[in-house]
C-alpha cells in the first residue's frame, strides 16, 4: 500500500516494511530496522545474515549504514521474496542471497556447511509462541562470526527477556531495550560471541 511518501508492506494489519518513495530514508531512524542495526554497533563491511525478510527494509538500511560485503536473506514465503525484489527496490541491489523456505530447517544446515556472518538479525520470530522463538535464537548463535552481533526482535509481551538471559552467557554483552515507549518492539542486542560458542 502507498501512504504519502512511502510504500508499505502490510499482512494481517501489521506493517512488515517502509520503502521511503522519496528517497528520505531518515524517517524510519526512530523504528526498529534503523535501532536494531545502530546499538551494538555494526563491524566494519559486515557479511549479513537477515532471517526474516518481509519487503526488505532492513536490507537497504544496512547498504546505507555499513556498506555489507553480503546479504543472505531467510524467507518462508516465494511472494514476499517476489514482493520485495518487485515493489521494494531489493530487484537493483547486488550482493543479495535468497534462501527461501523454513529457518528451521535452514540454519543448521549454515551451520553445518560453515557458513558465519558478522551481522545477524532474526525478525521471523516476533509474535511467535517461546517454543517457537527460542530455540531459533540459540540456534542462529552458531552463526555469529568472531566479534559479531546478533540482534533479535521481539514483541514486548513475546519472550525478549527469556531470550536475553538465555543468550548472556554466549556473549561477552547483552542489551535489551524497548525501540519506544508507544511502541510494540523490543531488541535483543548480542554482543561478540564468547570463543566457545562463535562458529
Amino acid at each position: 500500500m502507498d501512504y504519502r511518501n512511502e510504500r508499505r508492506l502490510i499482512c494481517s494489519g501489521d506493517i512488515l516494511s517502509i520503502y521511503p518513495l522519496d528517497g528520505d530514508w531518515s524517517r524510519l531512524e526512530q523504528e526498529y530496522w534503523w535501532h536494531a542495526l545502530v546499538m551494538g554497533g555494526l563491524p566494519p563491511r559486515p557479511r549479513a545474515l537477515l532471517v526474516g525478510l518481509g519487503g526488505g527494509t532492513q536490507v537497504h538500511l544496512l547498504g546505507r549504514l555499513a556498506r555489507p560485503r553480503a546479504v543472505t536473506m531467510i524467507e518462508r514465503d516465494p511472494v514476499i521474496v517476489r514482493v520485495a525484489c518487485d515493489w521494494f527496490g531489493l530487484r537493483r541491489l547486488r550482493g543479495l542471497e535468497f534462501l527461501v523456505g523454513q529457518a528451521e530447517r535452514i540454519v543448521p544446515w549454515l551451520a553445518q556447511v560453515g557458513r558465519r556472518f558478522d551481522f545477524v538479525m532474526e525478525d521471523a520470530a516476533y509474535a511467535a509462541p517461546p517454543e517457537r522463538g527460542l530455540p531459533l535464537a540459540e540456534a542462529l548463535v552458531e552463526l555469529v562470526a568472531p566479534g559479531g552481533r546478533l540482534v533479535i526482535n521481539r514483541h514486548r509481551r513475546g519472550d525478549g527477556c527469556t531470550v536475553a538471559e538465555r543468550l548472556r552467557p554466549r556473549f561477552r554483552e547483552v542489551r535489551l531495550r524497548r525501540v519506544r515507549r508507544e511502541g510494540e518492539n523490543v531488541l535483543v542486542c548480542c554482543v561478540e560471541p564468547h570463543p566457545t560458542t562463535a562458529g
